[in-house]
């Protein structure tokens, strides 16, 4: 018998779930076929289908996808985020599940995503990859309804983010204008009218048990969706709400009649009772759904700050081919590889080499191809010569105010007074060794956890998804950017977190960054205030909660056929 709370449903209804819900089967196969079809966005349709291979009990997935042109792409292993797969399950996973008792019914789970950012398809797939951990056989696709069924303005939805993302003063003012109610209330309704028969055929396409939304936009018209799917069949199937931003959200992520809403933090839970209405009986805190690995990274890792967690950093490392014995810097600029990405990494090697500092730095370059070429070929002792004669300072009053954020401000202004300590102290003092300073180009990683877990510094823009898996292996984290409207709160996430700052001047970072590595004790506080924020776990979580809803519906739902 389970008893679990559905919001808004009434007690009659718990009850007769309790009644229903009997599950049975001891002995479930885990092989697994199904469609994945998704609509990938950006000018192509992409069709993708989903094999179990069975090779003498061993499981993989793999991910067929055709896309613009008829060219076929094999995703393996990683259900990887630029091309939307599956998660690979394992023996070792298997056993484990099986050793925890009776195997767990599968389901059909739809998400509902869009390519606007690599943080709300990275979410998809750790959701997905849980899935096929913790309930294998369960089938899951990926659907983007305005892409597919949008009437204008909805369908350009995925290049009009691509051509703002590119113009952030003109992403300021959509995202302000569009985050208020008269915006969110007109475009509901006009939304309903015009795309809500299509969609509601598309969705019933693929009769899922669950719709997971792990996308602002795709709540309000699927809920409708889902409402008059179930006037028609009698078959109620629960959508449930993932927020992917930490410490802001647009109004549209928050609907009252999901079954659960997901959130991150406690700004996130504020926002979503005052914009949404949503009550606290839906609102469920679990932290930002981040991938697998980093929760087992933090498993096997413990607090890097203990001699068995310095011992393993030491051993990843060495794996990763990373001298051991000085300190590692990542440095990362969003899937692209692109902005201010190339001065800061010449900002680091300079501050660094003349600091007398040994250092690793680790440098994400994305598709950006030619960076990484650069990288290998740069004349760094030139760098060093040009960081010689700007040595003035970098900071004028009257541009203060542009920047947004108060606390933001502060920062800009507690980096400038370290530098200003720190250069008087190297003026003091006798002149230094210079320091060993080595540059790695790398392109994109798929163990990005590792290279999280080598480094005592991220540089990062201020996307949610990697400020949460920062946290959750206590890798303090040096803001250098971030995307105005949804990702300003993410820098104040870090800032009153405790676990970094934010800077803007490639050499004031490379200044403050410098401040960090010369002080142990500094890195270990905020290591520390880092895993105080890091929820590594939150994935696993969040599916299990729905899981326990969805197998209730489920049961129900067979109970009336």
């Amino acid at each position: 018998m389970v008893s679990y709370c559905m919001g808004g449903k009434s007690s009659q209804y718990l009850n007769s779930i309790n009644n229903a819900f009997t599950v049975s089967n001891k002995n479930q196969t885990l092989a697994t076929t199904g469609k994945y079809a998704a609509a990938l966005g950006g000018g192509g349709s992409a069709v993708a289908e989903r094999q179990s291979i069975h090779n003498g009990g061993s499981r993989s997935h793999r991910l067929s996808i055709l896309g613009e042109g008829g060219h076929h792409a094999n995703v393996t292993d990683e259900f990887e985020m630029k091309n939307m797969g599956t998660a690979v399950v394992g023996d070792d996973d298997i056993e484990a599940e099986q050793k925890n008792g009776a195997s767990k019914p599968p389901m059909r789970v739809l998400f509902l995503s869009a390519d606007t950012g690599g943080g709300h398809r990275a979410s998809a797939e750790s959701l997905a990859k849980q899935f096929e951990r913790l309930y294998p056989g369960t089938h899951y696709d990926l659907l983007d309804v305005w892409t597919e069924d949008g009437c204008l303005p909805y369908r350009t939805l995925v290049p009009a983010y691509k051509h703002l993302s590119r113009h952030p003063i003109q992403w300021k003012i959509l995202y302000h204008i569009s985050n208020s109610k008269p915006y969110e209330m007109a475009t509901d309704l006009h939304s309903w009218l015009t795309c809500e028969r299509k969609i509601r055929k598309r969705i019933k396409s693929y009769n899922p048990d669950v719709v997971i939304s792990v996308h602002p936009t795709m709540n309000n018209v699927p809920i409708q969706c889902l409402k008059n799917m179930e006037k028609e069949s009698g078959k109620h199937i629960p959508l449930f709400t993932v927020v992917t931003d930490f410490g802001s959200g647009h109004c549209t992520w928050f609907h009252k009649d999901a079954e659960k809403v997901f959130v991150a933090s406690d700004r996130i839970r504020k926002l979503a009772k005052r914009r949404g209405n949503v009550s606290d009986s839906k609102l469920i805190q679990t932290g930002l759904p981040i991938r697998y690995d980093f929760a087992k990274i933090n498993d096997e890792m413990g607090d890097r700050n203990t001699p068995e967690g310095k011992l393993y950093q030491r051993q990843l490392r060495e794996r990763l081919n990373i001298n051991p014995d000085v300190k590692t810097v990542l440095v990362m600029g969003g899937g692209e590889g692109v902005g201010s990405l190339s001065k800061i990494v010449d900002s680091l090697y300079a501050e660094f080499t003349e600091r007398g500092i040994d250092c690793n730095i680790c440098v994400i370059c994305g598709r950006n191809e030619k960076l990484k070429q650069d990288l290998q070929t740069r004349n760094w002792d030139a760098i060093v010569e040009a960081n010689k004669r700007l040595q003035k300072r970098r900071y004028v009053a009257f541009l203060r105010p542009l920047v947004p954020v108060k606390r933001v401000r502060k920062s800009l202004l507690r980096a400038a007074r370290k530098a200003k300590e720190q250069k008087r102290e190297k003026e003091a003092g006798e002149a230094k060794r210079k320091g060993i300073v080595k540059v790695i180009g790398l392109g994109f990683i798929t163990n990005m956890a590792e290279y999280m877990a080598a480094s005592d510094v991220l540089l990062t823009k201020a996307g949610p998804g990697t400020i949460a898996e920062a946290a959750a292996v206590g890798l303090p984290c040096m803001l250098t950017s971030f995307l105005p409207g949804q990702e300003a709160g993410n820098v104040n996430v870090v800032l009153d977190g405790g676990f970094g700052d934010y800077c803007e001047s490639p050499p004031d970072i490379a200044e403050e960054v410098a401040f960090w590595l010369c002080d142990e004790s500094m890195l270990e506080n905020m290591s520390e205030s880092a895993y105080q924020v890091g929820a590594p776990h939150a994935s696993e979580e969040i599916v299990s909660n729905i899981a326990e809803s969805t197998l209730q519906f489920m049961a129900l739902n067979e109970a009336k056929a």
